[in-house]
């Protein structure tokens, strides 16, 4: 496995497929050549596959644990039974146990007949199952495709019919019970596998009267027990570098998902530079996992990280994040490494400005003091700064950091990082001020997550960090959108020709659909630019104004957001008109499931409130409030003041609060809390309508 193209016998085998460019390729069963990225220094990097890596860590760390899970007792439908605590003993595989199951789950898809470069979707929940089926399926050639937890029935149906997966592992009866409306217009279907819950008798009855087939997790991973493990090997054995290993549907912002095809060598590559170069992950190395497995990120720093180094995951239970128990696994777990997109630091952000408030006078001075130690330190460890602590560090650290650290199941982070959608700098600097650093990531789906990084020594506050070694990039002259190119660079978007060849430009450079800048610090092994990067908009997002001028909606949302602590979210429009104008969000109180918003504002959003002298407690009250009126037309005459141009103030008067937060399950968010700007637009266009009133331009007449 020492090149692109393996054995001539294996190479030989390889079918040709019209759905091919110069630079990718649109056949999850073909081989993608990437010589033209092949060079020296980390370039050079030995190409092999994800299952190469995991047989050699399994060799080298095969009595290490690797997988924990804490397992819920069950009640007598085989669910969780949530009126019993938590175990308090983790249930541990070993790297051995672990790939020994993933070996039974290769052999069952083996004898289902399940061919190389086949599809196995994956809908649940993180766990060991989650891992096992991903990998399994990898280890004899097939390939693995995450569906999101929280997707509904249209993208369910589109993804496990546009990737014709044979073998779908979900994790509940509720899910079989969605998959039971269109099984049967899925026809390359062999088997629905369920973990974490025992299936439903009525359902497995069902679902064999529209001739499918739903199984039980231990059943089905008995189904191979016949199957030698040679017949894995040779399979694995003939899959090389350039082959599929993994599909990432995109949480996009517009259309339906396009199947990412990650290669081996995509994965491997990436993998090991983030490893030896970023995190310096190792084998005693602590990973929560929480975020969801079809996501690149999660993929890569979960289970890909640990099945390089050796490290260990531990499992969060689904309901920490909707109940906001993340923070009691942290405690329990101390991990070692940390990643969070911004809306879980937001979050975190909210809970300790909340407390803080809570505390009395002398407490809060002391924090307030030990916050200004830690800022300088922030400061003093930027890219180009001297680096160390500031005077009186170690008493503000046994005071107050020391204190938030443990509180928070931070005491042995090392590397804490954000990334999948724009996180403010106020909050950036906020976990600066407590001693937290956090490092910001700019990457994609299509480039195997990363693409520029920051870590300790090479970080700015405000950019996403430098481009990783191996890499190129550049900044189109026109448009001024970031391209680049690499071994992290996909394949292609299965079956989707015409959407992959728009993707890379005619010298291999995919278009990210970023703007962009690099500064004047390059990267020493890095061509130029290569200096700290920072987004400045995101051309499918620019505002084109009557007079014709591009306005980037995110940095003026951002500073909104940063002026108006109330604020939930923000959304600028003005697409052909004269002027911006606003729709703003409240921060409120989630229902009992822990996501769906009420109408009641939640303890920052009541402190606002407070300031301003308001005694609303409600979004209908907020909106009646002349104090709550003033307080938005001075934050935004404050956030006005920061423009660089008029071009890019929000008109006065011209906002408007909804009455509802935005959500996933409404299609206004993914599921990395991107906002849908497009989808908000649709759903609230009459309130944007009515805050334009006479200087309204409706779409049809622009």
């Amino acid at each position: 496995m020492s090149s692109w193209f393996g054995s001539p016998k294996a190479a030989k085998a390889e079918k040709v497929y019209p759905g091919k460019g110069k630079y990718w390729i649109t056949d999850p069963s073909a081989v993608l050549d990437r010589g033209d990225v092949i060079g020296d220094g980390v370039q050079g990097y030995k190409p092999t596959t994800s299952i190469e890596v995991f047989r050699n860590t399994v060799t080298k760390y095969g009595s290490h644990n690797a997988l924990h899970m804490k397992c819920r007792e069950k009640d007598a439908e085989g669910k969780d039974d949530l009126s019993k605590p938590l175990p308090k003993e983790w249930t541990v595989w070993t790297w051995q146990q672990y790939y020994d199951d993933c070996m039974k789950f290769a052999k069952a898809l083996i004898k289902l007949d399940v061919k190389m470069h086949k599809i196995v979707n994956i809908f649940g929940f993180n766990s060991p199952q989650w891992f096992i089926a991903n990998n399994g399926s990898i280890l004899c050639g097939s390939i693995a495709a995450g569906i999101y937890p929280t997707d509904g029935r249209e993208a369910c149906q589109f993804k496990s019919n546009h990737s014709m997966a044979e073998v779908i592992v979900i994790d509940s009866n509720k899910k079989a019970d969605l998959y039971l409306q269109f099984a049967h217009e899925l026809p390359h279907l062999k088997v629905i596998v369920m973990w974490d819950e025992t299936p439903n008798a009525d359902l497995i009855s069902k679902f064999k009267l529209i001739k499918k087939d739903l199984q039980s997790w231990d059943d089905f991973m008995e189904v191979g027990r016949d199957i030698p493990d040679s017949a894995v090997i040779e399979r694995g054995d003939k899959i090389m570098p350039g082959h599929c290993s993994t599909l990432i549907y995109t949480s996009g912002t517009t259309g339906n998902a396009k199947a990412v095809m990650i290669s081996h060598d995509n994965l491997t590559w990436t993998t090991r530079l983030l490893v030896e170069d970023v995190i310096d992950i190792h084998h005693k190395d602590r990973i929560v996992s929480y975020l969801p497995l079809s996501h690149i990120a999660a993929q890569i720093l979960d289970m890909h990280g640990p099945a390089l180094a050796g490290g260990q995951t531990y499992f969060a239970q689904k309901t920490d994040l909707s109940k906001g128990t993340i923070v009691d696994t942290l405690v329990d777990v101390q991990p070692t490494i940390f990643f969070g997109v911004p809306r879980v630091w937001e979050k975190f952000q909210e809970k300790m400005v909340a407390v803080g408030r809570s505390v009395n006078w002398a407490l809060q001075k002391i924090s307030a003091w030990a916050k200004g130690i830690g800022a300088r330190k922030t400061e003093m460890n930027q890219f180009g700064a001297d680096g160390g602590a500031p005077c009186c560090y170690g008493t503000a650290n046994s005071l107050v950091f020391s204190k938030i650290k443990e509180k928070l199941g931070f005491t042995q982070v090392k590397a804490a990082f954000t990334a999948a959608a724009p996180i403010s700098e106020s909050t950036l600097r906020y976990f600066g001020s407590i001693d937290i650093p956090v490092y910001e990531v700019f990457g994609q789906s299509e480039c195997t997550g990363p693409h520029t990084v920051s870590k300790e020594g090479m970080w700015k506050i405000g950019t996403c960090g430098r481009p990783i070694p191996g890499s190129l990039s550049k900044i189109d002259k026109d448009t001024g959108e970031i391209r680049y190119k690499g071994r992290h660079i996909f394949m292609g978007y299965m079956f989707m020709d015409d959407q992959t060849a728009e993707t890379f430009d005619e010298d291999g450079y995919l278009r990210s659909g970023d703007q962009g800048s690099f500064d004047d610090d390059n990267h020493p092994q890095v061509p130029a630019p290569s200096g700290f990067m920072r987004i400045t908009g995101r051309i499918k997002e620019l505002i084109i104004g009557a007079g014709g001028e591009n306005v980037a909606p995110c940095p003026i949302e951002d500073c909104m957001k940063t002026t108006m602590p109330a604020i939930s979210n923000s959304v600028v429009v003005g697409d052909r008109q004269k002027f911006l104008a606003m729709l703003i969000t409240l921060k409120l109180v989630p229902g009992a499931d822990g996501v769906t918003p009420t109408n009641k504002l939640d303890k920052n959003a009541l402190h606002e409130g407070n300031l301003i002298g308001s005694t609303a407690t409600t979004v209908e009250e907020v909106i009646k409030c002349p104090k709550w009126k003033k307080y938005f037309d001075d934050g935004i005459d404050k956030a006005n003041a920061t423009a660089v141009s008029n071009a890019q103030r929000v008109a006065k008067g011209m906002w408007k609060i909804l009455s509802d937060d935005f959500t996933e399950a409404k299609g206004e968010l993914t599921p990395t809390q991107k906002l849908k700007r497009n989808v908000v637009v649709q759903h609230y266009e009459a309130d944007i309508a009515e805050v334009y009133g006479k200087h309204w331009v409706p779409a049809d007449k622009k």
